[in-house]
C-alpha cells in the first residue's frame, strides 16, 4: 500500500513539474516572439510605443515593458493550451488565435480605457488599431511554434520518468453512456480524480463525437452561427478517457455488461463495467399525435438546426418564383409549437433570419411573411415569471410575431398544422419543441422509474434498485433537498454539476468512503429574443432588453468549451453585426421525418426539452 501511495504521489509530482516546464518554455517562446516584433518595428522605423504588445507601452522603458508583457502572455498561452505531441500546426493555429485575442484585449479594450475613453469596438477603433494586428498575429504564431519546439526538445533531453512499479491491482472499469453535459462532466472529473486514485479505466459511449452547446443551437438554425463552432470534440475534452462512438444496444445490469453497436454496423460489442453512469438524455415526444413525427422538424441536434435553416431558405427561394398567392403564403408561414425557451428563441431567430435576408428576394414583401407560435399555456416562458414573460411576449408581438396561447397542436400534414379547436394553419415549415421524453432504452432497466420514464435515483445519484449504477441529467429524477418533494430540473447547469458529484461518489465508493449528496441552487436563466434583446433572471434579479442580451452573450460565451470555440463564435457574432445572414444552400432539404428524435437510441442529451415536459435549458 505504501508503494502504491508513493507511485501515485510521484505521478502527481511529475505532472506538476511537466506543467511548470511547459509554462517556462511558453514564456521563453513569448519572449522570442516579442523580440521579433520589436525588431520588425525598428526595421520599419516604428517605436514600441506605437504597437506595443498590449498597447500599454510608454515612451519611457517601452521596450522593457513590451518584453515583460510578451513573456507573461507567452506563459499564459502555455498554461491555457498545453503541449500536444506531433501537433505543431494546431499549436501554431492556436498561437495565431491567441495573438488575435491579445490584440482585442489590448489595443481595442485596455488602451482606450487607459486613455480615459470607453471601448466601443467600432470599425473606426479597429481601423486605428489595425497596424498592430499583424504584429500580434505574428507574435502568436511565433509563440506557438517556439513553444512546441522547446517542449519537444525538453522532452527529448529530459524524457518523462516512469512512475515506480506499484502493486498490481485490477482496473476499475467506469463506463459512461452519453456525451452530453452530464456524461462529459463525469468523465472530466474522473480524469482529475484518477491522478489520486490510480487504476481507473474510463470509457465514454456516445453516438456523436462532440458535445453540443445547445443554448446557441437556435442561432445555427437562423444562420447566425456556424454549426461546427458550437460543438466541442469529446476526444479533445477528455484526453485520458477511452471514447467510443456507438449506439447503446442494451444494458445487462445483472452481468454488468453494456452492449454497443458502432454506427452503421451490425456488430455488437460488449463493455464490462464495475460502475455505470447513465446520462442518455432525452428525445422529442410527439405524444402519438397524427402526422407530427413525419411532418415536423425538431431542434435537438446540429443536423436538426441545419435542416431547419435549409428549409427556411428553400421556402424563400420557392416563394420568390411562386405565382399562386395562396401557396406563396403557405411557403412563407413558419409555425413553432412550444412557448418555452426553445420555442421562443427559435421563432425569434427565424424571424431575424427572414428579416436579414429579405433584401435578396425582391418579389417578397414584409407582409407576405407570417411567424406563429402555438402554446398551450396562457403565457410564454412560464419558468421566468409573469413579468418577464409578458415583456418577452410584448416585444415579439411588436415585431410582427403572432401567438396562439391556450391552444394545442392536434396533428400535422405536409402542408398544414392541425389545432385542437379543429382549425388549420397552412404552412410548409413546422418546428416542434413542445414535448420531451427520456431515452426509450431506460425502459429496459429493472429499476424504479417515474411516470415520465426517468429512472429514480437517491440524493447521491445512485439508481435505486441497481448495484453500481448511477444516473444524471435528463434521464434521472433527482430529489431537490432545498425543496421537499420536488426534483431538480433537467438543465445543463445542473447536469454539469451532477456529473462531477457522481464521479466523486464513484471514487468514494471504490475507496469505501461515505458518499456526498448532490446539492445545488439554480443560478439563473437567460433567454434570447433576437434583435439584440433578451430576458434574464440571475439569483432572483430580473433583467431585460439590451443589458440582458449582453449578459446572454457574455455568460454563454464564457461557458462555451475551449478557447478556439470562443474565438470562432465571437467572430461569427462580429460578422453578424455588419453583414446579412448567409443564404447559401449547400445541401438538399431533408424531409422532417428524417430528423425525428425517437429513432435515436443512445444519448444526444442535447438538452433542449420543451415546456410541456419540464423544459431544459443551459441557463447559467
Amino acid at each position: 500500500m505504501a508503494v502504491a501511495k508513493f507511485g501515485t504521489f510521484f505521478a502527481m509530482l511529475n505532472a506538476s513539474s511537466s506543467l511548470r516546464r511547459e509554462i517556462a518554455a511558453a514564456s521563453v517562446a513569448g519572449l522570442v516572439g516579442g523580440l521579433i516584433i520589436a525588431a520588425a518595428m525598428q526595421e520599419r522605423g516604428l517605436t514600441v510605443e506605437v504597437t506595443g504588445l498590449l498597447g500599454l507601452s510608454s515612451s519611457a522603458g517601452g521596450l522593457s515593458l513590451h518584453m515583460l508583457l510578451a513573456a507573461l502572455a507567452g506563459a499564459a498561452f502555455g498554461a491555457i493550451f498545453r503541449y500536444q505531441p506531433h501537433s505543431y500546426a494546431t499549436t501554431i493555429t492556436s498561437g495565431v488565435i491567441f495573438g488575435l485575442l491579445v490584440w482585442i484585449i489590448g489595443p481595442l479594450t485596455l488602451r482606450p480605457l487607459l486613455d480615459g475613453a470607453s471601448p466601443t469596438w467600432s470599425t473606426t477603433e479597429a481601423a486605428a488599431a489595425f497596424p498592430s494586428l499583424i504584429g500580434h498575429l505574428l507574435y502568436g504564431g511565433v509563440t506557438g511554434l517556439g513553444f512546441h519546439l522547446l517542449v519537444t526538445l525538453d522532452r527529448r533531453v529530459h524524457p518523462t520518468r516512469p512512475a515506480p512499479a506499484v502493486e498490481t491491482q485490477p482496473l476499475k472499469r467506469i463506463v459512461i453512456l452519453g456525451g452530453g453535459f452530464g456524461g462529459l462532466g463525469a468523465a472530466q472529473r474522473l480524469e482529475q480524480l484518477d491522478m489520486r486514485q490510480a487504476g481507473l479505466k474510463i470509457t465514454l459511449v456516445s453516438q456523436s463525437n462532440y458535445l453540443l452547446f445547445t443554448p446557441m443551437l437556435a442561432e445555427v438554425a437562423s444562420s447566425s452561427l456556424e454549426a461546427q463552432h458550437i460543438s466541442a470534440p469529446v476526444r479533445a475534452a477528455c484526453r485520458r478517457t477511452h471514447f467510443r462512438q456507438a449506439a447503446v444496444d442494451s444494458i445487462d445490469a445483472t452481468a454488468k455488461v453494456v452492449r454497443v453497436r458502432t454506427n452503421d454496423s451490425t456488430t455488437v460489442a460488449s463493455l464490462h463495467y464495475d460502475h455505470l453512469v447513465v446520462a442518455l438524455g432525452a428525445i422529442p415526444n410527439f405524444y402519438g399525435l397524427p402526422g407530427l413525427e413525419e411532418h415536423s422538424f425538431t431542434l435537438k441536434t446540429l443536423d436538426d438546426a441545419t435542416r431547419i435553416r435549409s428549409r427556411v431558405l428553400s421556402a424563400l427561394e420557392r416563394a420568390e418564383i411562386e405565382p399562386d398567392p395562396a401557396e406563396r403564403r403557405r411557403l412563407l408561414t413558419f409555425v413553432v409549437a412550444g412557448g418555452g425557451f426553445a420555442g421562443t428563441e427559435t421563432v425569434a431567430e427565424l424571424f431575424d433570419l427572414a428579416r436579414s435576408v429579405r433584401r435578396y428576394y425582391p418579389h417578397l414583401e414584409r407582409q407576405d411573411f407570417r411567424f406563429l407560435l402555438v402554446h398551450g399555456g396562457d403565457r410564454i416562458l412560464p419558468e421566468l415569471g409573469a413579468e418577464l414573460g409578458a415583456y418577452a411576449l410584448e416585444k415579439l408581438r411588436r415585431r410582427g410575431i403572432e401567438f396562439l396561447l391556450g391552444r394545442r397542436v392536434a396533428g400535422a400534414t405536409s402542408d398544414a398544422v392541425l389545432l385542437d379547436d379543429g382549425s388549420e394553419v397552412p404552412t410548409r415549415t413546422f418546428v416542434w419543441t413542445a414535448g420531451n421524453q427520456p431515452n426509450p432504452l431506460l425502459k429496459t432497466l429493472p429499476c424504479e422509474q417515474n411516470r415520465g420514464g426517468q429512472v429514480v435515483v437517491d440524493g447521491t445519484l445512485r439508481v435505486q434498485g441497481l448495484d453500481d449504477v448511477w444516473a444524471v441529467g435528463d434521464c434521472a429524477q433527482i430529489p431537490d433537498p432545498y425543496n421537499e418533494g420536488q426534483f431538480y430540473p433537467p438543465t445543463a447547469q445542473h447536469a454539469l454539476r451532477e456529473g462531477k458529484v457522481v464521479a466523486e461518489n464513484i471514487v468514494a465508493a471504490l475507496r469505501g468512503e461515505s458518499l456526498k449528496e448532490f446539492r445545488f441552487r439554480t443560478i439563473g436563466t437567460l433567454v434570447a429574443l433576437g434583435h439584440r434583446t433578451a430576458v434574464a433572471e440571475i439569483y432572483g434579479v430580473r433583467f431585460s432588453g439590451l443589458v440582458a442580451w449582453l449578459m446572454w452573450r457574455s455568460i454563454y460565451l464564457s461557458k462555451l468549451p475551449g478557447m478556439e470555440r470562443k474565438v470562432r463564435v465571437t467572430l461569427d457574432w462580429a460578422l453578424d453585426l455588419f453583414f446579412p445572414r448567409d443564404i447559401a444552400l449547400t445541401s438538399s432539404v431533408s424531409p422532417p421525418a428524417e430528423s425525428a428524435g425517437p429513432k435515436r437510441l443512445d444519448d444526444r442529451s442535447t438538452r433542449e426539452p420543451a415546456t410541456t415536459s419540464g423544459e431544459e435549458r443551459m441557463k447559467t
